[in-house]
């Protein structure tokens, strides 16, 4: 097996009374495309964001290879967040160049990957315009541009094709696939199971902040003798998944006042309320 490139050790993650993740035990391997596969509120979210530096775990680590934390090793890691937080005013050649001097990369290396990838994502033309009038699968494109242009270790993606039409959604499964196939290692959040079964060799099923199964996709149909992916994921996840974490938390007095003036009655509501 392929050394450890990132490894989880019995880390729990508490938001006030919520557990989020509960004693996670994960490593990843060089080479591996891992699908982090659960529900809204599963922990999917959390876990990428201990994975990349921005969470501390409550309890345990979360280190790269040599035994460092991932927060002090954050430049060998390339993150794709949902929201992909472009500077609207900047284009994306200057989106992709200011986040690559931040890892302090050279323009020309920096403009020699973003060309070699851009070509794959059909992306060249479009380098010299400004974000703000970018389509979500663009937006979403450039993101992945600006997270491989310092050659990360280790590419996190949180639902990278969510919202996206057929078309972007199939060019961003292909590039993935192909980073796989050079020896990358990505993580790949996402709740579509077809996506995951097309586009990883390993699956890791989050429910209610644990680890359910982790395996390739054959395994964890052998382990739940199922004959797809999706019975696979209910047979292993039959307890009721929790309410996601802002829901669990309890409003404030003044947000409580607020939304009993403004939140109109239900039809049929008890008007003496």
């Amino acid at each position: 097996m392929n050394p450890s490139l990132l490894s989880v050790r019995s880390a729990t993650k508490r938001f006030g009374d919520v557990i989020a993740l509960e004693s996670i035990d994960l490593d990843i391997h060089e080479g591996e495309i891992v699908g982090l596969v659960g529900s809204n509120g599963a922990g999917k979210t959390t876990l990428l964001r201990l994975l990349s530096g921005v969470y501390r775990p409550t309890t345990g680590r979360v280190v790269l290879s040599g035994d460092a934390d991932v927060e002090r090793a954050r430049s060998k890691l390339g993150v794709v967040p949902e929201n992909t937080g472009l500077y609207s005013r900047l284009t994306a050649w200057e989106n992709i160049r200011y986040h690559s001097r931040i890892h302090g990369i050279s323009d020309d290396e920096a403009w020699n990957r973003t060309m070699y990838f851009a070509k794959h994502l059909d992306m060249v033309e479009v380098l010299g315009r400004h974000t703000k009038g970018f389509s979500r699968g663009m937006r979403q494109k450039t993101a992945l541009l600006r997270a491989l242009v310092h050659a990360p270790s280790v590419l996190l993606l949180d639902e990278p094709t969510a919202g996206l039409d057929v078309t972007s959604a199939r060019v961003v499964r292909e590039l993935v696939r192909q980073l796989g196939e050079e020896g990358g290692t990505v993580i790949y959040s996402t709740h579509q199971l077809s996506e995951a079964q097309r586009v990883c060799n390993r699956i890791v099923i989050i429910h209610n902040g644990e680890v359910r199964a982790d395996g390739t996709p054959d395994s964890l149909l052998e382990a739940t003798r199922t004959s797809n992916l999706e019975e696979a994921y209910v047979a292993l996840t039959k307890d009721v998944a929790r309410t996601r974490q802002e829901d669990a938390k309890p409003l404030s007095r003044w947000s409580s006042w607020w939304r009993g003036i403004f939140t109109p009655k239900t039809p049929g509501g008890d008007e003496s309320e």
